[in-house]
């Protein structure tokens, strides 16, 4: 019997908290990747597939309560490192009454940004067991120069020896120093990955010039990228292989939008999911949209269990 195929994602898991009525704060875990392997291991439980998440996380209360909670998942937790001392951050979420959602962040000090300051990491040294690594534009934006170095340097290792890399755009301008820095590092991550998932408007948030949406959607397809996923919100999801012409995937349509909250991040979950479990990009898309399109639905960055669609992989 072959082993299950190791997939790690790596980011940043916050404290995220939920303003409700009456000013009352309901507390969740969330962040986009970590949004992203909660989907996929759903997604994926009885599938020869093992889910890890790789982060760094204190020895404090709500990190023993995140890492229970990725357990209770299904996910994997032996590439996370607890460092003495450290916090994770902390994220509000309001919503307004379209769903759109607006946040607040205090990760000033998250312990996440600190996973590469030991010699060697858990992801480094299991470097060689690891199939397919995913990683986004904030698991990027959230370490310093070094700390993405190693990353980039990991990735461009496991593609050597035959592994697969995802790169999702998630962009968030607060998170860098101007959008010239974010376009440098992004150009290199595009550079060693197999996958680019990539949120249009956050494309032309970070462009050099003022580009129409058009443009962007040609510029994107034109990445030096074996399969590159367009993401344009209600619009139609297009998917290209290399040498071949693109395809346009309509999303899931939805009566009502509660929280847009994870939409993105769902999305990938569900795209890589159909991936690992052999449909092809334009089926792998409707995968996501229809996982997306649930999501949205709900409020928060994870929906509970039950109201999960019936997806068959």
């Amino acid at each position: 019997m072959s082993s299950p195929q190791r997939v790690a994602l790596i980011g940043e898991c916050m404290i995220e908290l939920q303003e409700e009525s009456g000013g009352l704060l309901r507390r969740t875990f969330g962040g986009d990747t970590l949004n992203t392997a909660v989907y996929l291991s759903r997604l994926l439980q009885g599938h020869a597939v093992d889910v890890n998440y790789v982060t760094a996380l204190g020895d404090d209360p709500h990190s023993a309560a995140m890492l229970a909670a990725w357990q209770a998942e299904g996910i994997k937790t032996d590439l996370v490192q607890q460092l003495q001392g450290r916090v994770p951050g902390l994220y509000m979420i309001q919503v307004d009454d379209t769903g759109e959602r607006h946040f607040s962040y205090w990760r000033d000090t998250s312990a996440a940004k600190a996973y590469f300051e030991t010699n060697v990491t858990p992801l480094e040294a299991a470097l060689a067991e690891i199939d397919v690594l995913y990683f986004s534009g904030i698991s990027l934006a959230i370490l310093p120069a070094a700390g993405r170095e190693r990353l980039l340097h990991a990735a461009a290792a496991l593609r050597t020896r035959g592994g697969k890399v995802i790169f999702d755009n998630n962009y968030r301008p607060r998170l860098w120093r101007d959008a010239a820095e974010a376009r440098q590092w992004y150009e290199r991550a595009y550079a060693c990955c197999d996958i680019a998932l990539i949120t249009l408007d956050d494309d032309i948030a970070m462009a050099a010039q003022a580009v129409s949406a058009e443009q962007a959607l040609i510029n994107a397809l034109a990445l030096p990228v074996a399969e590159v996923v367009v993401k344009q919100g209600g619009s139609d999801t297009v998917v290209r292989l290399a040498g071949q012409p693109p395809q346009s995937v309509k999303p899931t349509r939805v009566d009502k939008v509660v929280d847009t909250t994870a939409a993105g991040d769902s999305f990938g979950a569900g795209y890589l999911a159909a991936r690992l479990t052999g449909h092809n990009p334009a089926e792998a898309a409707a995968t996501g949209n229809t996982l997306a399109g649930t999501v949205i639905q709900h409020r928060g960055a994870i929906i509970a269990t039950q109201a999960m669609p019936n997806i068959k992989l």
